[in-house]
């Protein structure tokens, strides 16, 4: 078998008849992303059927473009490795806190910064990735999901606070089918969990009259809409949540390179992992998306056919492309119950909130310092979602930072982190000088 210098098998091209059903896998895993995504935002920012399917033919067409980029690489763009590329979780639901505290025109240029700013510091990445260990990614993940289901849970619930029986039996029943999904499948369908919730609480809801789809009205092809919330506006405090997340990525990144890799590299690869999200991120900016990150939604395929090649990973990105430019695809899609898409959207946030919870396991926290670190960091990140109008009396610019409880929790986790880190040496080397003069 034909190995690159990667060690994964990178230069291997699978025979047409095998890398057409190879990529499909792939592309049955990604699916649920984009199109969860999609209505996520769509709920958010109250969009109208037809700009929901733009929105959804951007995020799978930038998903393709991004996972060509970083299977093939060029000019140091893309790390050349079976990668995947996908709108983030975490990533969309910062996006959406902004564009609900700001805006959609300020979320979008949020999204800009971000990118800019982790092109700047791809070449910095030994520095920046140790001010991100997996206490502080589990702080922030954990933050991330709390607050994206309460939002949620505001979204069902709609204007009047109170959710109507039928949205609630319509939710229930979503969630349903994505447990079931996720509990008899396997594979890359069970990779798919989201998406078969989808498509599952939709077909139940509209033959119990619960709900109805209402697919937007067009055909052919359609381009993703330039500019759909406006020229961007920059506001670095409203920015300030994407603007972390982006320095976190490269610790995310870091973690993808290694599984995905033999020998790692990782001061070779995930620069080049960074760049290409941050140039595809750009563009994401443009069409209104949020921030586009590397995924690792397809090392499990990966390892489970045996197959890691990049020319797969590559087709698969063709794929996303053809399908975001397929107009009645995405028309179709977009016309599923709001119920549906808010109950899907509650099991992605459960998910990233367990996410979170695994994250801070990792760090193995026991008795020691960093147990208070975590404790106080999610503290103050939660001050603002259990007392919103807690910092109501503060100027403008305050409430923007310390108003956003994964900001706060955030800076918070790195700053207590780092003091720690710094003080432990000092502490054992006056224990070691105590024990000495006993002695």
């Amino acid at each position: 078998m034909t190995t690159a210098a990667h060690g994964v098998d990178a230069a291997e091209r699978p025979p047409l008849r095998a890398l057409l059903p190879l990529a499909l896998q792939h592309v049955l895993a990604m699916a649920a992303t984009p199109v969860s995504t999609a209505f996520l935002m769509a709920a958010s920012l109250h969009l109208r059927p037809g700009q929901t399917a733009a929105l959804l033919g951007a995020l799978l067409v930038l998903s393709g473009v991004g996972s060509v980029l970083q299977s093939l690489g060029v000019w140091g763009f893309g790390a050349r490795l079976p990668f995947v590329m996908l709108p983030g979780g975490a990533a969309t639901a910062l996006y959406l806190q902004i564009a609900h505290d700001r805006g959609p025109a300020v979320a979008s240029g949020s999204v800009l910064l971000a990118a800019l700013l982790l092109l700047a510091v791809a070449p910095l990445y030994g520095r920046v990735v140790g001010l991100f260990p997996p206490l502080v990614m589990g702080v922030t993940v954990l933050l991330v999901g709390i607050s994206m289901v309460r939002v949620t849970t505001q979204l069902l619930a709609g204007p009047s606070g109170s959710a109507a029986p039928k949205a609630l039996a319509t939710a229930g029943l979503t969630v349903a089918v994505t447990i079931a999904a996720h509990l008899l499948l396997r594979g890359a369908w069970r990779q798919s969990a989201v998406l078969v919730g989808l498509a599952g609480g939709t077909v139940l809801a509209v033959a119990t009259g619960l709900g109805r789809l209402a697919p937007a009205t067009g055909t052919g092809v359609s381009l993703p809409h330039l500019l759909p919330y406006g020229t961007p506006q920059f506001d670095l405090p409203a920015a300030l949540p994407l603007l972390l997340f982006s320095l976190a990525s490269l610790a995310e990144a870091t973690g993808q390179t290694v599984l995905n890799s033999e020998p790692p590299d990782p001061a070779r690869d995930v620069p080049r992992v960074a760049r290409a999200d941050a140039l595809v991120s750009l563009l994401g900016g443009v069409l209104g998306t949020p921030p586009m990150v590397t995924s690792s939604e397809n090392i499990g395929i990966n390892r489970l056919t045996g197959v890691r090649s990049r020319f797969v990973t590559a087709t698969a990105g063709g794929l996303l492309i053809v399908a975001g430019l397929l107009s009645p695809l995405s028309r179709l899609v977009a016309g599923l119950p709001a119920a549906v898409v808010a109950g899907s959207a509650l099991a992605v946030y459960a998910v990233i909130t367990v996410m979170g919870v695994e994250l801070l396991g990792r760090a193995r926290a026991g008795d020691s310092p960093d147990a208070l670190v975590i404790g106080l960091a999610l503290t103050v990140g939660l001050l603002p979602v259990v007392a919103p109008a807690l910092y109501a009396g503060l100027p403008s610019a305050a409430r923007t930072v310390l108003g956003n409880g994964v900001v706060t929790g955030t800076v918070a986790a790195v700053l207590l982190h780092a003091l720690f880190a710094a003080l432990r040496p000092s502490r054992a080397r006056g224990q070691e000088a105590s024990a000495a003069g006993v002695s």
